[in-house]
C-alpha cells in the first residue's frame, strides 16, 4: 500500500464535482498521506535545521460553495500555523505535485526574506534545471528558474516587497508518471534532496 506518493487517484480527485463529495473523497484518499508526508518532512526539518517543525494540514474548512483545486501540508516552526512565517510545502493540483519553500502575502517577514534572497541571486540561479520560481501559491503557473533571467528573478522579489498579495516560492513540480511518483522511496528521496538544496534560502 503506497503511504506518501502520490496516485493517479490522488489527482483524479480534482476532477470530482461539487463541494461535499469532493472533500470526502480528499479526506479518504489524500489527507492520509499529506498527514503521513507531515509526520516524515516535519521530523526531517527539524534535523536539518535544530529548529522545530511542525506539520499542518489543509483542512479546507472556510470553504461553503467552492471546492478545493489543490491541497498540501505546510511545515513550519510556528505549532498553531504556517501563513505567517517562511514554510515548506508539499501537495498537489490536479495538474501536478509541488514541493515548495517560500513566503506568502500574510507573512510580515516578506521585507526580511526578500533582502536576503535579493543577496541569493545566485544561489538561486545554481539550483538544477528542475527547479521553478512562483509568485501565487494558489495558481498552478510557475516559471523553471533555468528559463529566466536574473532581472526577472529580481522582479520576482520585487514583486514580493511592493505588492500586497505579492508571495515567492521556490521549489519543484512533478507530474502523473513521473519518476518521482513511482514509489514512497523515489518520492520521499526527491523531496528531502529538494529540501536539502532549498535550505540555504531559509537559513
Amino acid at each position: 500500500m503506497v503511504k506518501y506518493t502520490f496516485t493517479k487517484k490522488d489527482f483524479d480527485v480534482f476532477n470530482i464535482d461539487g463541494l461535499a463529495p469532493r472533500m470526502e473523497a480528499l479526506i479518504d484518499t489524500t489527507r492520509p498521506k499529506l498527514e503521513a508526508l507531515g509526520e516524515h518532512f516535519s521530523a526531517y526539518l527539524s534535523e536539518q535545521t535544530d529548529e522545530t517543525f511542525y506539520p499542518h494540514v489543509a483542512k479546507h474548512l472556510r470553504r461553503k460553495t467552492n471546492p478545493p483545486n489543490d491541497t498540501w501540508v505546510a511545515f513550519a516552526t510556528n505549532k498553531r500555523g504556517y501563513k505567517m512565517l517562511p514554510h515548506f510545502q508539499i501537495g498537489l493540483f490536479g495538474s501536478h505535485a509541488f514541493v515548495l519553500f517560500g513566503v506568502i502575502y500574510e507573512s510580515p517577514d516578506k521585507e526580511r526574506m526578500a533582502k536576503k534572497w535579493k543577496k541569493q541571486i545566485k544561489t538561486i540561479q545554481a539550483l538544477g534545471d528542475e527547479y521553478i520560481i512562483k509568485g501565487d501559491h494558489m495558481k498552478e503557473n510557475y516559471d523553471f528558474i533555468k528559463d529566466i533571467k536574473k532581472k526577472d528573478i529580481e522582479a520576482y522579489i520585487d514583486r514580493l516587497i511592493n505588492v500586497k498579495k505579492g508571495e515567492l516560492m521556490f521549489g519543484k513540480v512533478f507530474f502523473p508518471g513521473d519518476a518521482a511518483l513511482k514509489s514512497d522511496k523515489a518520492f520521499i528521496h526527491e523531496i528531502e534532496k529538494t529540501y536539502f538544496e532549498l535550505l540555504p534560502l531559509y537559513q
